[in-house]
Formats: structure tokens, C-alpha cells, sequence
């Protein structure tokens, strides 16, 4: 590790501020800081961002709980709260003149925050670059004008960042370094193949496990978790032994989410499994999981799985109509093919859940949608985004402050 000189006379230079306004962008962070810190322990950083962030060394000058809102109507309940965190940041960058602003994610501000720094003569490093290729295009003019070096998460980020010629490295996902040790591997020894004359005859296994996501969010409850629940119903009475895990992020609201489960689960047929959704994979062999990042931590470790997605009819049609994707899972954008079943909107039904996931629990269907996952694991690059972009990120203050 890098020594800390108190009497280098650069020292007052080397001054990193790091913007995150969600809790991903403050798990990310924090391991961005970490491995800046592992290279230079004298880097002073500041910042916006979380108890994670705070934790590896950050002086926070703003805290993300007050920042983390979903939805247009969120946002204008808090827009007094957001305009006085960019006040802050604006007020602290004028202050402290850090030498480089990295910003993580968080678009709508962050993408302001970079164009003040700009302005400021201040380099800057967009880390987990906003979803330009999925809609809202036109922020791809102020990342080209404003954003120093984009360092990206996603393989076909590349050629798009090259096309506009912006500065970009893909550092690979960082969601990598945290799934790809101890990575679960496919075993169906348990299922029971016969041979019948030249035929082979598959049957289930004794005891399948599904693991079941209806994501973090309170809308993604009201939607999708009563459907899930219904469908494993269904899947249960068809199937002659089926176990339901059940998944319950911190940020779901616990009486809500348990009042739902209280009419479903008289018999004990779903356990609860709170906190880390790799709890739910190391033990599932199949997921029902709400379009989002957690189907791609479940990609990474191989778990099959079918994506559903449900919203309102007016959200609905403005995503048809700026959404420019084919698929809503990021296994499939990154496949460019669907290899997880996808079932949105109109076709998110109990039967239809119960039917896709009763067609695939067979060992052909399995082992095929796991090698298939894998593909797309490797497709996201090597382990170690955040040195990799620590790396970008004091290279870039090296350069800008012209130390040797």
C-alpha cells in the first residue's frame, strides 16, 4: 500500500469529490473509495453519499437517505430537499476545489453536478454512465461536453461512447466482484433420468426450489407480489413437491409486505428470506423476479429465472413510446436475444406465470438457460471495475494537476 507523505507540498491538491444520490451508488462507491484509498491513503474525499461511502474514509457533506426517490411524483414531493443538496454541492465546490469530481449514476443530478464542475475548469469522471441507449438520448450532448472520461459498465457501451466520441474505458461490472467468488454451479444430480426402450424419460425431482423477487420498491409490491404469490399457488398443486423462498429487500415496507404474505401462506408454504437476494440463489433453482438489477446479480450467478414486469397504464405507454430497448432484462439486452422468458404488462397473469415456470423445470430447459447465462457473465468483462476506474480516476488528477 501507498505511504501518506504529510510534507509533499502537492499533497493539498490530490482532493477527489464523489456524487452519489442512491443506495446502489453508495455499495458502488464504497468500493471505488476503498480502492483509491488502497492506492493513495492521503487522497482526501468528499462528498455525497451513504453509510457505506462514509465507512471507507468519505466526509460526507450530504446524506443519500435524502436523496433516494423513484418516480416523477416523488421527486417533485422532495424537489426542495434535491435543490438543497446540489446548493451544498455547489457551495462546497467553489469552497474546497476538489481536482477531479467523480459522479456515480443518479443522471437527473449528476448530470448537473458535472456541468458545474465543467464550468469550474474541474475534470470530470462519470462512473455507471446514464442509460443512454436505452432511452432519453439526448443526454448523450451533455455527457460529450461535460464528462472528462466515462468509464463503463456494460460491453456495448463502447462503440456507442466511441461513435459520439467521448473518452471511455469499459471497466466491466461491478456487480462481478461481488458474485463471481464462490459462484454457484449447476448441479441437477437430484433429477431423475430414465431410459425407456430408446426414449429418455425425465421426471422431477423430489423437491424443487423457487425463489421468488417481487422487488424493492412500494409500487413493485402492489403490482407483482400478490401475482406471485397466486402463481406459486398454482405451481404447487400441479407439481408434487415445490418450496417457495420468498425474498424481502430492507427497503420494502415490512407490515405492508407481510400483510399481503399473511393470506397466502396459512400453510407455511413460503419462507421469508430477508436482506441479500444470494441468500435466495445459493438455495433456488428457478427465480420469478421483477425486471431490475437483481436479475442480473441472478444472471451472473447462474440461476435461471423468468422476469416479470408490471406498471401503470400511463407509465406503460410513455416507456413504449421513449424506451428504445427490445427486452426489459439486462441478460437479454446484453444476449441481444431473449434467453430468459420475459412475461410484461398484460401477460404478467398468475396461470402464465405458473405455466412458463412449470414448461422450464425440466433438466434440458435448466442446463441450457445456465450455459446461456454464463455467456453473458463473461460478455461483462473481467473482476475489478472499482480498481480499474481508481486507476482512471488518479490518472486523470496525475494529469490535471501535472504531478509527477
Amino acid at each position: 500500500m501507498a505511504q501518506c507523505s504529510t510534507t509533499n507540498p502537492l499533497q493539498n491538491l490530490k482532493h477527489i469529490m464523489i456524487i452519489a444520490g442512491e443506495p446502489s451508488g453508495d455499495l458502488h462507491g464504497s468500493a471505488l473509495l476503498r480502492q483509491i484509498k488502497k492506492k493513495d491513503p492521503c487522497m482526501r474525499i468528499t462528498g455525497i453519499g451513504g453509510d457505506m461511502m462514509k465507512d471507507e474514509g468519505m466526509d460526507l457533506f450530504f446524506h443519500i437517505n435524502e436523496l433516494s426517490v423513484m418516480g416523477v411524483t416523488e421527486v417533485i414531493f422532495r424537489i426542495k430537499i434535491i435543490k438543497k443538496a446540489f446548493d451544498t454541492f455547489r457551495t462546497m465546490v467553489i469552497k474546497d476545489r476538489p481536482s477531479l469530481v467523480i459522479v456515480i449514476d443518479y443522471p437527473g443530478f449528476n448530470l448537473r453536478a458535472a456541468a458545474f464542475a465543467w464550468k469550474n475548469s474541474i475534470p470530470v469522471l462519470y462512473y455507471i454512465t446514464p442509460k443512454v441507449w436505452a432511452w432519453n438520448r439526448a443526454r448523450i450532448k451533455k455527457i460529450r461536453k461535460y464528462v472528462s472520461h466515462a468509464a463503463l459498465i456494460l460491453p456495448f457501451e463502447k462503440p456507442l461512447f466511441k461513435k459520439e466520441r467521448i473518452p471511455s474505458t469499459f471497466v466491466g461490472h461491478p456487480l462481478l466482484d461481488y458474485y463471481t467468488q464462490g459462484m454457484i454451479k449447476p448441479d441437477y444430480r437430484k433429477e431423475i433420468v430414465k431410459k425407456d426402450g430408446k426414449k429418455k424419460k425425465t421426471e422431477y425431482k423430489k423437491t424443487f426450489t423457487i425463489g421468488l423477487l417481487p422487488g424493492s420498491r412500494e409500487a413493485e409490491i402492489n403490482n407483482l407480489f400478490e401475482i406471485m404469490l397466486k402463481s406459486a399457488q398454482i405451481i404447487q398443486k400441479q407439481l408434487n413437491s415445490v418450496k417457495f423462498l420468498v425474498s424481502m429487500a430492507d427497503s420494502v415496507n415490512k407490515d405492508h409486505f407481510n400483510s399481503i404474505l399473511k393470506g397466502y401462506n396459512q400453510n407455511n408454504s413460503f419462507e421469508v428470506i430477508k436482506g441479500n437476494p444470494v441468500k435466495i440463489f445459493e438455495k433456488s433453482d428457478f427465480l420469478v423476479a421483477a425486471s431490475g438489477t437483481v436479475t442480473l446479480e441472478a444472471a451472473i450467478c447462474g440461476v435461471p429465472m423468468v422476469i416479470i414486469y408490471k406498471m401503470s397504464f400511463l407509465s406503460y405507454l410513455l416507456a413504449k413510446h421513449f424506451v428504445r430497448v427490445k427486452y426489459a432484462g439486462l441478460a437479454n439486452i446484453i444476449a441481444g436475444r431473449e434467453i430468459v422468458p420475459e412475461l410484461l404488462q398484460n401477460d404478467v397473469t398468475c396461470e402464465k406465470i405458473a405455466k412458463k415456470v412449470i414448461s422450464l423445470l425440466n433438466t434440458e430447459s435448466l442446463s441450457m438457460m445456465r450455459a446461456q447465462l454464463l455467456m453473458v457473465r463473461k460478455m461483462l468483462g473481467s473482476r475489478g471495475a472499482a480498481e480499474k476506474t481508481a486507476n482512471i480516476a488518479l490518472g486523470m488528477i496525475k494529469k490535471s494537476c501535472q504531478i509527477p
